[in-house]
């Protein structure tokens, strides 16, 4: 494949998690006799320029056209995206008179602090039925992909942000480039550009081999990241690193020159060269790290079954596809999973065909062990199935190793 940053070729992967259906592509129960068409899921690092990426499989506009992941139903990310309002407010700045842009903007919950605070917001979301959510609640949202069609539409109709947002949704985009100069055309020009993604120093440490799958078609740590921004006249001011997702960058960019660089970038890209990740060590064993994983998931299935202790699932995000299918986990040994979003209940997990109930069925069926599959937001999860724990069941988390909480 040719590298979306550096264009140059890779021919190697190193990682191989097999035939993989879309992630997010759950199953409706009048499909469940078909199979869907599932892709090879490989992950490749370019040599050059140091960037991890999944080939394209499918056109963005298949994957996320109609889209069932809603982020209201996590407790733990609406309290980030409420703090970090409160605090781009203050640090920025921003009054009624500002323009905050962000996107994939999803059901416009981050943008409703800044809106309830008297703040101009827009938010574009390619998910249709997503974006139909937020407007109904008050959010203005375009249906649109973000690239440099669209900023030079909304620059040219006099629309540009003084605070642009991009929460994961860097990972999702094909044309890294594309994005990138649409960044630059709808910033102000003392406008700041905030991006959450996750670290790829953290995946690759953690052994986090569930967090790839088709719909993120690049891993960024931060030099790479800053590398495509600067060369489209954008610079790294600031980067903190998150506990979100298993861990995470917040990157903080402006155009060239409007702002002076503090000392946290260049010490987080130190970090990165110091664990190698301009070699391909790290990369080789984080496959290995993937196959012990894979061989410790199973051999606890093994013991519960040897012990005649019943295992439930708790949620079905993204990560649960890779992780289901990778290890071969299907309804014989995972009867079902539950999740609290209702767009999820009813169907399949993609591949393997778990089904998805709501959270009450664990109180039907008092499984001895919970696997929580969003592991990245586990504490949330103990905390409100705390009620598991009164007939003596203990939850139980896949990454970064198979454990009891």
């Amino acid at each position: 494949m040719i590298c979306r940053l550096c264009r140059a070729r890779i021919d190697e992967a190193f990682i191989d998690l097999g035939e993989t259906p879309l992630s997010n592509a759950l199953v409706d129960e009048r499909d469940a006799g078909k199979r869907e068409p599932a892709y090879p899921l490989r992950a490749y690092v370019c040599g050059t320029c140091w960037l991890v990426q999944v080939p394209e499989v499918q056109p963005p506009e298949t994957i996320f056209g109609n889209y069932v992941y809603f982020s209201s139903y996590s407790t733990t990310w609406l309290e980030h995206v409420t703090r970090f309002a409160r605090e781009a407010m203050e640090r920025f700045a921003l009054s009624r008179a500002s323009l905050v842009i962000e996107i994939a903007s999803n059901d416009g919950h981050l943008l409703r602090s800044f809106a309830h605070a008297g703040i101009g917001v827009l938010g574009i979301e390619p998910a249709r039925n997503i974006a139909e959510a937020a407007t109904q609640a008050g959010i203005p949202t375009e249906v649109a992909f973000f690239g440099s069609a669209t900023a030079t539409r909304l620059a040219d109709s006099g629309t540009r942000a003084d605070l642009v947002v991009g929460n994961n949704v860097l990972a999702h985009v094909p044309d890294t480039h594309d994005f990138a100069e649409g960044l630059r055309i709808v910033l102000k020009a003392d406008g700041v550009i905030s991006l959450e993604f996750p670290h790829v120093l953290r995946m690759l440490e953690r052994g986090e081999f569930d967090t790839i799958y088709h719909e993120h078609f690049s891993y960024f740590s931060l030099a790479t990241a800053a590398r495509l921004l600067s060369e489209h006249g954008l610079e790294v001011f600031d980067a903190e690193e998150l506990p979100t997702h298993g861990g995470s960058l917040r990157v903080l960019a402006a155009h060239r020159g409007r702002r002076a660089a503090g000392s946290r970038p260049s010490a987080i890209i130190e970090q990165e060269r110091a664990a190698g990740l301009t070699t391909m060590e790290p990369y080789r064993r984080f496959a290995a790290r993937a196959e012990a994983t894979k061989r410790d998931l199973l051999a606890f299935f093994e013991r519960c079954k040897s012990e005649n202790r019943t295992v439930a699932g708790y949620g079905a995000p993204a990560k649960a596809t890779t992780l289901l299918n990778y290890c071969g986990i299907g309804p014989a040994k995972l009867p079902y999973t539950v999740d609290r979003s209702p767009h999820k209940q009813g169907k399949y997990v993609p591949g393997v065909r778990v089904p998805i109930a709501a959270p009450a069925k664990l109180l039907e069926t008092k499984p001895d062990y919970v696997l929580v599959l969003p592991w990245n937001i586990k504490e949330e999860i103990a905390e409100q199935m705390a009620v598991v724990k009164t007939w003596g069941g203990r939850f139980v988390v896949p990454i970064p190793k198979v454990a009891l909480l």
